[in-house]
């Protein structure tokens, strides 16, 4: 099976600290025989919304792998026990025989949001058309063959108000399957600080 998982370190957590981290899960992936797809890191990122400890920036670091067996079991045993860890959190991605296009559906959300914003500062066509698609009550992500992604909240924080309210499916024109998958993706997205509870403030 293929899984991803992302955690965040502590701000002010050394390069030793890090390296500890990463070095502790590569021994984990080999000990129980999963392969890395994908390592990749999101650089630092000042939090949507501040931890119950204040803290307001995290770095951010990401796998994807494939494994089986109690691996996940003992990721999630070290990242609990990790007092640098601020927030962390695995996925189960898909089968082995979707590697490929698992892999190849991978964007560094750095890289998306960033596309994302220069398209905006010429025109904000993708803006436009997706309230285009909500007043004529039809499917953004359908339509654009696209996907809500928790990994980068500009895929989805147009679904949140002002206020932290997800808009319901009679609103955003969304499939009830893509309103799920939305759904899913914005919890995921707070849980990793990615997007506000209180209003649609996202990382930045």
């Amino acid at each position: 099976m293929i899984y991803e998982t992302a955690f965040v370190v502590r701000p002010d957590a050394s390069e030793e600290v890090v390296a500890s981290i990463k070095n502790s899960l590569a021994e984990t992936f080999k000990e129980f025989g999963a392969e890395v797809l994908v390592n990749d890191s999101w650089g630092v990122k000042t939090f949507a919304q501040p931890t119950e400890s204040g803290l307001k920036k995290g770095a951010y670091h990401y796998f994807m792998y494939k494994g089986a067996g109690n691996l996940n079991a003992e990721i999630e045993r070290k990242f609990r026990i990790n007092e640098h860890l601020v927030r962390h959190m695995i996925i189960k991605l898909g089968e082995d025989k979707h590697q490929a296009d698992i892999v190849k559906e991978y964007k560094n959300p750095n890289h998306t949001q960033a596309a994302q914003v220069e398209g905006d500062e010429f025109g904000g066509s993708d803006d436009k058309d997706k309230k285009m698609h909500s007043k004529r009550k039809s499917c953004y992500f359908s339509a654009t063959k696209s996907s809500p992604d928790w990994k980068n909240p500009k895929s989805y924080s147009w679904l949140v108000n002002e206020f932290g309210k997800i808009s319901p499916a009679r609103i955003t024109g969304l499939t009830p399957t893509f309103q799920r998958r939305a759904n899913e993706a914005i919890k995921r997205g707070r849980n990793m600080l990615l997007i506000s509870y209180q209003s649609n403030e996202t990382a930045r």
